[in-house]
């Protein structure tokens, strides 16, 4: 279907080598402010890292408390009240103009383009097999698989795109089965969002089809600004991503980098619901962001993400101008830190509110019986999921506020890691003792893993030096990897 080109209200008469210029200049500023709070790290972090999803979140008087949160905050807001001041002028003008000129041939086939990229993304998930929407949700049953073919083929026909719609709702109501809601809040504004526009571009109601871009941008805005939270909720999520790839934060101090990062994941998906020259900025931006993380996690970064870079290329190409959401308020330079601030509480009291509600003050850190893991670790999927005992604490624990650790008092320490030990013997004696060699290797070497995690655990609730707590912290990753294969190996085996 050809989505025929919006009119403007505006005579296109300016000069195209100005354009350029000015276009340039602003996307070179907003591209470097972008680079320079976020990197590659902005990849989903639980495809990557051991998660505990209904560990305590770090309280939220602890971002509320950090200068780099608030330097962040000042920046993004500098750049966007200075992008609406150029909008309002004819340099804005211009520069839309001619952003419109550049995606002409695009936007002429939205439609086309948009239903390609999820035909496409539902058949690559169908080749990875073993998930549901994305990475870290993991099935075993084969038959989903079959179903994410069916709505690939049925994107591309009016008749059969809601039935496609209808289908992706139902994958998400299928992993209610394995996940709690709260894991799945990530995912349903972009499902939805999704879903709605398979809908809506089906419709022949031209009150209906006019919207169907701006459900995806909704989706995707709601989206990044939803999972962004997590970095201040758990900032101990990322630091095995920085021991293990330094060069994400730039050179900047980790505890400096993550909220930062955090801010400009938030700031840009709030400014993709925001004016026409904002949202677009902001859409490049994230654009560049979202491919640089490809090359160093791979192509199952690249599968995960799909179908949000796909809708951001869509939100940079639109040459829509209306505003159909508070368009008074948008006009208004004084609206901007109103609405990031309305936007930041909304979110944030969502987010720990609804954490508390689930699984009340202390959180859940209990792991089921049966561990689940994304993949088994090779480079292109190097997520694991916490190992037997990491209920005990959230993994990295000691580290979960991003502070480094008081000085113990004399023998605690020692206390500690002698306790350590003595839960770990017992098992691996146990285990060593099974009349199958292969399997009594495995039964004791978990207990072995186990207990250097708990040892450094010890190590970061009471070690100060920061070279030992990196290694603690890398330590603990390997080794749940390495805890969450054997189980495996275990499950393969009739153990």
């Amino acid at each position: 279907m050809r989505q025929t080109t919006a009119q403007s209200s505006i005579v296109r008469t300016a000069s195209p080598l100005r354009w350029t210029a000015s276009l340039a200049g602003l996307t070179c500023v907003v591209g470097a402010l972008g680079l320079a709070f976020t990197s590659q790290a902005d990849a989903h972090v639980k495809w990557f890292a051991p998660y505990i999803v209904g560990a305590p979140p770090t309280e939220i008087g602890i971002t509320l408390s950090n200068m780099w949160f608030w330097m962040g905050i000042v920046l993004v807001l500098v750049f966007f009240v200075a992008t609406r001041a150029v909008e309002r002028s004819r340099a804005g003008t211009r520069i839309l103009d001619g952003m419109d000129r550049i995606s002409d041939p695009l936007w002429n086939r939205l439609d086309d383009f948009v239903r390609v990229v999820v035909g496409a993304f539902f058949v690559a998930i169908f080749a990875v097999g073993g998930v549901y929407l994305t990475p870290d949700l993991t099935t075993p049953s084969e038959w989903v698989s079959w179903l994410q073919l069916l709505i690939a083929f049925g994107v591309f026909s009016k008749r059969t795109m809601p039935f496609s719609a209808a289908g992706i709702i139902l994958l998400w109501v299928l992993a209610l089965q394995d996940y709690d809601l709260f894991h799945l809040l990530d995912y349903l504004a972009l499902g939805v969002a999704v879903a709605a526009y398979l809908v809506l571009a089906s419709s022949s109601n031209p009150d209906w089809n006019k919207h169907r871009f701006e459900v995806l941008r909704w989706g995707v805005a709601i989206a990044l600004m939803w999972s962004s939270l997590e970095k201040f909720a758990y900032p101990d999520w990322f630091y095995p991503l920085v021991v293990e790839k330094p060069f994400l934060t730039f050179g900047l101090p980790r505890d400096v980098f993550i909220p930062m990062a955090g801010v400009a994941e938030f700031t840009m998906g709030f400014g993709l619901l925001w004016t026409p020259l904002i949202r677009r900025l902001s859409a490049i931006t994230l654009f560049i962001i979202f491919n640089a993380a490809v090359y160093p996690f791979g192509r199952i970064d690249m599968v995960g993400h799909a179908l949000i870079m796909a809708i951001i290329v869509v939100i940079a190409a639109d040459h829509t101008r209306e505003l159909h959401f508070l368009p008074t308020l948008k006009k208004s330079l004084r609206s901007i830190p109103i609405g990031l601030a309305t936007a930041l509480v909304l979110f944030g009291g969502a987010y720990w509110g609804l954490h508390l509600a689930f699984y009340g003050a202390t959180g859940r850190t209990a792991v089921p019986t049966a561990v689940v893991a994304t993949h088994s670790f090779d480079p292109q999927h190097p997520h694991a999921a916490p190992a037997s005992g990491a209920g005990d604490a959230p993994a990295t624990s000691g580290a979960h506020s991003g502070h480094a650790a008081m000085p113990s008092a004399p023998g605690v320490a020692t206390a500690e890691f002698e306790a350590t030990m003595n839960k770990m013997h017992q098992p691996m004696m146990d285990g060593m003792r099974h009349k199958d060699p292969d399997v009594a290797f495995v039964l004791s070497m978990i207990p072995h893993h186990q207990g250097a995690i708990d040892m450094a655990r010890v190590q970061l609730k009471h070690g100060t030096d920061p070279e030992n707590r990196a290694f603690a912290e890398h330590l603990i990753v390997e080794q749940e990897r390495g805890i969450v294969q054997m189980r495996q190996w275990l499950a393969r085996h009739g153990q």
